[in-house]
């Protein structure tokens, strides 16, 4: 009966292999696009320093006549 049972799924698995077979680009892409998905996005970095939050002063020479 486990005889048959590994029979019939290595049968199975060499259907698949050849059906895979065909689409091995297809589904290479799939699994990059699926990796992409699962990986954990970037987090934005903390800039060093410090920002002003004030509105820039305006420094203009006042024109000539």
């Amino acid at each position: 009966e486990t005889l048959d049972t590994n029979r019939e799924l290595a049968r199975k698995f060499a259907e698949l292999e050849r059906r895979v077979g065909k689409h091995d680009e297809e589904i290479a892409a799939i699994l990059e696009a699926i990796r992409q998905l699962m990986a954990p996005p970037e987090k934005p970095r903390r800039e060093i320093g410090f920002h002003v939050r004030e509105r820039a002063g305006r420094y203009r020479a006042p024109a000539r006549a």
